[in-house]
């Protein structure tokens, strides 16, 4: 916690007064572009990767990138998204996956969740990626599962009426991205093929 403190102290006496008239701009104005999607991983920072100042990116970020079907009911990733459309008026939106994804691997080589029951249960809404992926004996090349789960959440992510609304009227569009932690790079995947 003492290098959050620290931080938040650089923070307030380095960065912001040198960016003084930017935090004040975006006091007064929220109208980012992008609406991106990413696993919570520690190690997955979207402002780094696309190099994106403040007020550029709306972010989600969930365990695996994972994003529910469309329902009825509370849904916090569906008020996200639905704000990132309706109100924002985002017209791009990236679900980015990455390497080493503890979720995916998890999945890929059937961990044992008992212990962890609601990591077992949001892990379903990767359940598409999983079967179109699995090989012999129901066996899985993680690498694999990463790519196919963006392009299912993509899917997942259709449903959502906010985003029909907006592909229909050809407002938005859509792009999945897997990010290799190593080499820091962002591979773009076909995202008709979701």
């Amino acid at each position: 916690m003492q290098d959050l403190i620290e931080g938040v102290a650089r923070f307030q006496r380095d960065v912001y007064p040198a960016r003084a008239e930017l935090f004040a701009h975006l006091a007064e104005t929220h109208c980012p572009t992008t609406l991106f999607i990413s696993c919570s991983d520690a190690r997955v920072v979207p402002e780094l990767i696309t190099q994106s100042e403040p007020g550029e990116l709306f972010v989600i970020r969930t365990a695996g990138n994972l994003v529910p079907v469309h329902a009825p009911g509370p849904d916090g990733v569906a008020a996200g998204v639905e704000y990132a459309l309706a109100v924002l008026g985002v017209t791009d939106v990236v679900v980015c996956g990455h390497s080493a994804c503890g979720a995916m691997t998890a999945l890929a080589e059937r961990h044992d969740l008992s212990a962890a029951p609601a990591i077992a249960d949001w892990l379903r809404h990767a359940e598409a990626a999983r079967i179109r992926t699995a090989g012999e004996n129901g066996a899985q090349n993680v690498d694999t599962l990463i790519r196919e789960n963006v392009r299912a959440q993509l899917a997942n992510l259709a449903t959502h009426p906010s985003v029909a609304r907006a592909l229909a009227a050809g407002t938005v569009t859509l792009h999945g991205w897997v990010y290799d932690i190593p080499t820091g790079t962002v591979e773009e995947l076909d995202a008709s093929r979701a």
